[in-house]
């Protein structure tokens, strides 16, 4: 079962040091010195990306400096590796964020953001085809662990023990850059939620957050908040607290329409696990039940996500190895289609989910094997393997996040 918990140590006179330092910069905001700047470039990207091609970034999380690891992908899928990694100046945690969305890309691929939990900022970097420009590195709260984006607003989560809450930022459509919403940080419906991701509904009226813990003081015990957002982009002062048909809700991902699919974990108990699919009342941030915890035999679902054109969805099973496949009904009914669409190992544990920007690839972050795993989705919702690629990526030890275009 995954590590949830920062693991702290008794400091040196060094680490308190350098801690002090990395808290006097997580406070302010960093922006590219030149367009020059000798950090802001990659190395050997290769020539231009060509028609149908384009790039997955993977991070590193790593506590000694957070890192993006970059691959080109082909048109027909595969990827390469390219051979080195990108800084992102903010810190990693070392053990898996547990979250969905801790690396995000803007809906037309131009900007890159990413979460350091340890350094408590979020870095933004420009796109340009495989190449990465560092932009800016900008406070965001405790432990920031997921990131969601609607047009210029994004929103983090800080997962901190010490406070559990979202907070906003406006993003500037022109350059990528964030600046903060003061007074925007909202406390979720628990304190002691552990949540699972933040994500904003298709029209941006919505944020949903998934808890992963049960609250037996509170009803319902086991809950998805939601918060309504005004035009103002403030999300509203107290979350709606949604009940979650199964245990542990840990990510989500949502349709056009506004039905979406929860993955249930059921505190990683074998074979257990289960999706379940919600319509949205946008007005309230309620959700209602359309098909309850769909078993899929597998053990730690975590993460998810919906094929472009709305008709699949796909699971990461962290426990088992597997990712699964479901059919998503035009009515939002979720059936499992195969609990073993494809197997990357006893050992691979794999995490984050990512999509190519025409739907018709997906790739897979493998935590326990330091890899990313690529495959062609076939027109039933089969998935047909790519190839592995390793290299770049911790072994077994915390790498967190996948974006693709």
């Amino acid at each position: 079962m995954k590590k949830q918990m920062r693991i702290r140590t008794i400091p040196t006179a060094l680490t308190v040091l350098a801690a002090v330092g990395t808290l006097a910069l997580a406070h302010v905001s960093v922006s590219a010195s030149a367009p020059g700047d000798a950090t802001s470039s990659l190395r050997q990207n290769g020539p231009p990306l060509g028609d149908g091609e384009g790039a997955v970034f993977a991070m590193t999380n790593a506590t000694a400096g957070n890192e993006i690891v970059v691959y080109r992908r082909a048109a027909d899928g595969t990827l390469d590796r390219l051979n080195r990694s990108v800084p992102t100046r903010g810190l990693g945690i070392g053990v898996d964020t547990d979250t969905q969305g801790p690396l995000r890309l803007s809906s037309d691929n131009r900007y890159l953001y990413a979460v350091n939990p340890g350094s408590d900022n979020i870095t933004v970097f420009e796109v340009n085809g495989t190449r990465l420009k560092f932009v800016q590195l900008i406070y965001a709260g405790d432990q920031p662990l997921s990131l969601t984006i609607h047009e210029d607003l994004l929103y983090v989560l800080n997962g901190s023990v010490a406070g559990n809450g979202i907070r906003g930022f406006r993003r500037s459509v022109d350059d990528g850059t964030l600046t903060a919403l003061p007074g925007s940080f909202r406390d979720l419906s628990s304190p002691i939620a552990v949540p699972g991701e933040v994500r904003f509904s298709p029209d941006g009226r919505v944020l949903l957050v998934t808890q992963k813990t049960t609250n037996v003081l509170l009803t319902p015990q086991n809950a998805i908040d939601g918060f309504t957002v005004g035009d103002d982009g403030y999300a509203s002062a107290m979350p709606i607290r949604n009940a979650s048909f199964g245990l542990r809700p840990f990510s989500l991902a949502f349709r056009g329409d506004n039905k979406l699919v929860v993955v249930e974990s059921f505190n990683a108990a074998p074979n257990l696990s289960a999706a379940s699919s919600y319509l949205l009342n946008p007005a309230d941030a309620t959700i209602s039940v359309i098909s309850g915890s769909v078993q899929n035999a597998q053990t730690d679902i975590c993460w998810v996500v919906i094929t472009n054109d709305g008709q699949f969805a796909f699971t990461a099973n962290f426990g088992s190895g597997t990712i699964s496949s479901y059919s998503f009904s035009p009515g939002g009914t979720l059936s499992l289609i195969n609990g073993a669409a494809a197997f990357s190992g006893a050992m691979s544990q794999p995490v984050d989910l990512s999509l190519s920007a025409d739907g018709r690839f997906l790739y897979n972050l493998l935590r326990g094997s330091g890899a990313v795993a690529a495959f062609r989705i076939e027109a039933g919702g089969g998935l047909t393997s790519l190839g592995i690629v390793a290299g770049g990526l911790p072994v077994a030890d915390g790498a967190s996040g996948l974006a693709s275009y």
